[in-house]
């Protein structure tokens, strides 16, 4: 009989010994971890360009009328100067950015040599045209959100012009940006931009 008690306590020893081993491996097993969750956000540069209302004069519509507009019709007419102001707005909440404007001048053959559009946007040196374009400026700085940046201010037609040979030209401005961050320069901010704005 104590060949058998000692055979039930040896196994039973077994036992406990598998039990704990097995319960140290399960706590081991479920014990709680700590997760980090991180979120990213990617930047975003949002503008608008619009210029002045204006009459088919040139002369800015004024009082309840007035208004921010995308687009203005002229009457043409030799020695005479038309407001046009167009200008890009940074909105607030956009990333600082780079800014470019391509200027489609259809009338440049015909503008004053005085107040010529190109002259206008290299006053102060506020635009330089980018390496390897025709008719895409920069910005001289990035500008940061809630920013207004004017392109030009007017234009003048020569008082000698034939302005009927230009009865369907137009003046085309297209804005554009690119975040700042990680350019140190326009340039390298235009390389970067989609080939489809060149």
């Amino acid at each position: 009989m104590k060949g058998k008690k000692k055979v039930i306590l040896t196994v039973l020893c077994a036992v406990l010994l598998v039990v704990g081993s097995v319960l140290g491996t399960m706590a081991y097993l479920t014990s709680k971890t700590a997760t980090a969750n991180n979120t990213f956000t990617v930047g975003n540069v949002s503008i608008t360009l619009d210029e002045a209302l204006v009459n088919d004069d040139g002369t800015v519509v004024t009082g309840d009328d007035a208004a921010r507009v995308t687009s203005n019709t002229y009457k043409l007419m030799p020695g005479h100067t038309y407001t046009k102001d167009p200008t890009i707005h940074v909105a607030q909440g956009s990333e600082a950015c780079w800014l470019f404007v391509k200027v489609d001048n259809g009338i440049a053959n015909i503008e004053d040599s005085s107040n010529t559009i190109a002259s206008q946007m290299a006053k102060d040196s506020n635009w330089t045209l980018v390496n390897g374009q025709t008719n895409v400026y920069a910005y001289k700085s990035a500008v940061s959100a809630g920013t207004d940046v004017k392109v030009f201010e007017s234009f003048k037609i020569k008082g000698d012009a034939v302005t009927s040979e230009y009865a369907n030209a137009s003046i085309s401005i297209t804005g554009y940006a690119v975040q700042a961050d990680g350019f140190s320069t326009a340039e390298a901010a235009w390389r970067a931009a989609p080939a489809t704005w060149q």
